[in-house]
């Protein structure tokens, strides 16, 4: 059920990772050459590491562990055909409820199913339109950018302050990348905060 609704790439995926210093990110789930990285000359190590890695492939495992809490991933939305499965919305500031609320309403006037996740930080959202195939992700993003401003015309004395981006963020493939990824919802550590959960109107899970 889950790999149904959210379905990017399947030959690629990412892992989250959290450093000295508190710095986190996310990187290609893959297995690294060391032999090859450490004879490499230091300034050289990170081209080194991209062009010897070896990608791993989305798995049912992975995703176990992404809802059973031992790690945190996400996926590439954009295909490597430049369609995608869904779109997503961001809303990350201090308004992103009153914003995320005003653009639900659009959409259920569109006749646009949507579904609203609280993100894993709690201080933000995403808001989900699933598709039942895959559709360009230019036309994917011209629907998201029409129903943004149909949602700041109607909150025209605010705006939208909160909106951060798109997923895809990208109508076509980056040369030689992947384009941008979107954490998973739903991992278990973060659900066990109440965040990572889909909410309704009134932002109870």
């Amino acid at each position: 059920l889950f790999r149904s609704l959210f379905r990017g790439r399947e030959d690629v995926y990412a892992v989250r990772w959290e450093g000295k210093g508190g710095k986190s990110g996310y990187s290609p789930a893959g297995v690294m050459d060391w032999r090859a990285i450490r004879a490499a000359q230091p300034e050289e190590r990170k081209k080194v590491a991209r062009k010897t890695r070896t990608l791993q492939p989305l798995t049912d495992s992975a995703i176990r562990d992404h809802l059973t809490g031992k790690q945190t991933i996400g996926i590439y939305p954009l295909l490597p055909d430049e369609t995608c499965w869904f779109l997503a919305v961001d809303f990350d500031k201090k308004s992103w409820q009153e914003d995320s609320k005003a653009f639900l309403a659009v959409c259920q006037q569109a006749g646009v199913p949507a579904a609203l996740e609280r993100s894993r930080s709690g201080k933000g959202g995403h808001i989900w339109i699933f598709f039942d195939q895959p559709v360009s992700a230019a036309l994917a993003r011209n629907l998201g950018s029409a129903l943004l401003t149909l949602t700041m015309e109607k909150r025209h004395e605010v705006g939208l302050g909160s909106y951060d981006r798109l997923f895809p963020s990208q109508d076509r493939m980056p040369k030689g990348g992947l384009g941008n990824l979107i954490a998973l919802p739903l991992q278990k550590n973060r659900r066990e905060d109440g965040n990572s959960v889909f909410v309704d109107r009134d932002f109870n899970p």
